[in-house]
């Protein structure tokens, strides 16, 4: 822990500023559907608000220290996704501090993780996929120690999936999360950035 030290007169007196006040960790789910069953809407973006009002209030000091995100790209059981033969599925997730209307850049100030998966399925009948891949876009898993701050009361989960699936596909989050406190000031400022355009 930094400390600092003050000297007066021959009084030598080293002082220990308070860490932040933290919670135990805890998990948010949530789960997206990106409706993209064929015949059906491909690649139509999709978006559901994640409540944090519970944890987070700016003028109380308050925000959401996000550690992890583990991500699971399923279908509607939570089992593997069924690939159209010959086909390829791609499905792809955002998580953002502001309402989308579409996938945006990794860039956007608004981000705080995204990820997608390619499915490819070679065999000449409807199965599972026969290659996988999530190198073009690796879903984060972990954000070391400082981890990612939120200070607004609703987050977004948001994404779309190609017709390439025989079913809807799903993309799952589990946010692993401590509540902090920080000064208003500082609270305040880290919510109106993450409230701007």
């Amino acid at each position: 822990m930094f400390k600092e030290t003050y000297s007066i007169g021959i009084l030598t007196v080293e002082w220990e500023p308070p860490s932040m006040s933290k919670t135990d960790t805890f998990f948010i789910r949530a789960t997206l559907d990106c409706q993209n069953v064929n015949p059906g809407p491909a690649n139509t973006f999709n978006q559901i608000p994640i409540d944090l009002g519970t944890y987070v209030n700016a003028l109380e000091k308050s925000v959401l220290r996000i550690k992890s995100i583990q991500v699971a790209f399923s279908d509607g059981y939570g089992t593997s996704s069924t690939i159209i033969a010959t086909s390829v599925g791609v499905c792809q997730y955002q998580l953002t501090t502001q309402s989308q209307d579409a996938s945006v850049l990794a860039s956007n100030n608004s981000v705080i993780g995204s990820g997608r998966v390619h499915l490819t399925n070679q065999l000449a009948a409807n199965g599972l996929a026969t290659i996988v891949s999530d190198m073009n876009d690796l879903a984060p898993n972990n954000f070391g120690t400082d981890g990612y701050l939120v200070a607004v009361d609703t987050i977004f989960l948001g994404g779309q999936a190609s017709t390439g699936f025989v079913g809807d596909a799903h993309v799952s989050v589990i946010l692993e999360c401590q509540v902090e406190t920080l000064t208003t000031s500082k609270a305040m400022a880290l919510a109106l950035s993450q409230q701007g355009a």
